[in-house]
């Protein structure tokens, strides 16, 4: 199992070692709402509140597309092919998935040395830790766009216009571009389900070098939950797949 799943997350890999631009382009967006919004936030210290969003919002943003790359794998045969291999099919998701950890870890490397010159303060132990919750919402996010991608075989459009539409209230509701401390009473309620605002909330404490907080543990709660329950629909979703 664990040689398969090596084998799938070389091959997935792959593409993304030999085309670079690739995770720069991905950055596009987050970029232009880092440029856009943080100079509409108050305080001298609003980079330290805005960037580790951003980085989640890439995080976001990446994982919830590449099940379009099993999409055209499927139009093309090549899932096909893929599925009479010996390989696990377990292995087949699970590789996959664990490809997103390298273009996350990426982004997250260039937003934060694009912002150090304009103020942002590193620090770096909270920021490792950082990585490792979202390291496992990236997995479990990959994994969730896989098995849209499975569910809308043939469906191209189904597989966007559930991507596109459950994208950016996840966003909002995360308080990412604004807080929402202010906000109306069912705003907030709404945000208190969304397992991205746990996450969002990790990563400004732990980037601003609070470790050992509450929001630490909730949001390493909420990247599990979202990884493991990915992780367990996703190889199902591939167990069944044809």
């Amino acid at each position: 199992m664990l040689t398969d799943t090596r084998v799938v997350f070389s091959r997935e890999l792959r593409p993304v070692i030999r085309d670079p631009f690739s995770v720069i382009f991905s950055m596009i967006q987050p970029l232009f709402f880092l440029g856009l919004f943080a100079p509409l936030l108050p305080g001298d210290n609003s980079l330290q509140w805005f960037v580790p969003g951003i980085i989640v919002m890439s995080c976001l943003f990446g994982s919830s597309m590449t099940g379009s790359n099993l999409l055209f794998e499927m139009q093309t045969g090549s899932h096909e092919r893929m599925l009479v291999t010996p390989l696990r099919r377990p292995a087949l998701l699970i590789g996959r998935a664990l490809k997103e950890i390298v273009p996350m870890i990426a982004q997250a490397v260039l937003i934060v040395a694009v912002c150090i010159p304009f103020g942002f303060e590193l620090h770096l132990p909270g920021a490792l830790l950082g990585l490792f919750i979202l390291a496992a919402f990236c997995i479990g996010l990959g994994a969730l766009s896989y098995t849209l991608a499975l569910a809308a075989k043939n469906k191209e459009w189904l597989f966007w216009t559930v991507q596109q539409t459950l994208i950016f209230p996840l966003l909002l509701l995360a308080g990412v571009l604004l807080p929402l401390d202010n906000g109306p009473g069912w705003l907030r309620a709404l945000s208190h389900i969304n397992p991205m605002t746990y996450v969002v909330n990790a990563e400004r404490a732990l980037f601003n070098g609070d470790v050992l907080t509450r929001s630490t543990l909730e949001g390493v709660i909420a990247a599990t939950v979202v990884a493991v329950f990915g992780l367990l629909i996703g190889v199902r979703a591939m167990q069944r797949s044809d």
